[in-house]
């Protein structure tokens, strides 16, 4: 089976050696895949941390925040690092492991554990000591709350887009019946699929589609703006995301969604509030309005216990989609609040 992200050849490695998962499980030879865009100043202050979501990689979380006329974060102002996440096919995954961790034998992950070996990257690869921002959409946004809890000190400014401080129990069975629709499939065969589960990851794709798009989103006739000819062609969008990713990286990075919270570490113990009080970094914490799993509620919670953070809503009916700035409003919104805090 052709690896599928084998498309992407424009990155760097980090080797991290043997490096232990928050399970307590050490893997050998663990590596993290990134890509650096543009230069460090002399100053070394304009340093930005770009996180993907869980479809995502180096590549589509610059093409996301950067690309496009007069976009706020640039490639001529700002020294770029975007790392891939555990599991994403380009880091070390069930997909490029070998035995005896490959496949559906690959150690849980956590967030945690990949904030860790990307604060590895920052300050000891690269040697930089201050990120002027951290930012990221979805599973990205999980990271960027993340990275302001567990490295106060490191960052100045955070924006977590359409995500959480922690998975809350509606997001997590959300989740879970993706799970459940992809191993139904009886060729995933737990896991040690011989040949790729098209029927599962089909049905994956169309389950997904319901949620990642609103309602409103539907009611509009927002199938249109997409270029589709009908909203029942939804999940041809999802299919181009997922398909033909490989099912146990995928399944990977969904555990690795499920079991976020910035608190479950020995720093925090699970005090979520306490986690949140220590988030020193200026923030503004953005969902989108119709999103329909990270639910805005939740970040205004999390931002009253937070000490220099600002809650401000995407208006948007996009749902979830909304924080990839598929539409050009939901971008210079989006971009705005990168300037209100860099600039």
């Amino acid at each position: 089976m052709a690896h599928y992200r084998e498309s992407i050849r424009d990155y760097e490695i980090l080797n991290l050696e043997d490096f232990e998962f928050q399970s307590g499980i050490t893997v050998p030879n663990v590596k993290l895949a990134y890509k650096t865009y543009g230069k460090l100043n002399n100053e070394a202050d304009n340093a930005i941390l770009l996180l993907h979501g869980i479809s995502g990689t180096h590549e589509s979380t610059a093409s996301v925040l950067t690309e496009g006329k007069e976009r706020a974060i640039s490639l001529q102002k700002h020294f770029i690092i975007a790392p891939n996440m555990f599991g994403n096919g380009l880091s070390s995954s069930p997909s490029n492991t070998p035995p005896p961790f490959d496949g559906p034998d690959f150690p849980p992950v956590t967030i945690y554990d990949n904030v860790r070996a990307q604060h590895k990257l920052v300050t000891e690869e690269l040697g930089i000591s201050k990120l002027r921002l951290v930012v990221g959409s979805s599973m990205g946004g999980l990271q960027s709350f993340h990275w302001a809890a567990i490295y106060p000190g490191v960052l100045e400014n955070v924006l977590p887009i359409c995500a959480t401080a922690k998975c809350s129990g509606h997001n997590w069975l959300f989740l879970e019946g993706l799970v459940a629709t992809l191993e139904a499939d009886p060729i995933f065969a737990g896991g040690g699929y011989a040949e790729y589960p098209h029927e599962g990851m089909r049905a994956f794709c169309t389950v997904y589609a319901a949620w990642a798009f609103s309602q409103e989103f539907f009611r509009q006739d927002g199938h249109i703006k997409l270029g589709l000819n009908s909203s029942k062609d939804t999940p041809d969008v999802l299919a181009q995301l997922f398909v033909p990713q490989d099912p146990n990286d995928l399944l990977i990075r969904i555990r690795t969604w499920q079991n976020a919270d910035i608190s479950d570490n020995s720093l925090y113990k699970g005090d979520l509030n306490a986690a949140l009080g220590s988030i020193k970094a200026k923030a503004i914490v953005m969902p989108s309005s119709t999103d329909q799993y990270f639910w805005p509620d939740d970040n205004r919670d999390e931002v009253s216990a937070m000490h220099n953070a600002e809650f401000r809503e995407i208006p948007t009916m996009w749902g979830h989609m909304g924080g990839l700035g598929m539409d050009p409003a939901d971008r210079e919104f989006v971009d705005r609040a990168i300037r209100d805090l860099i600039d």
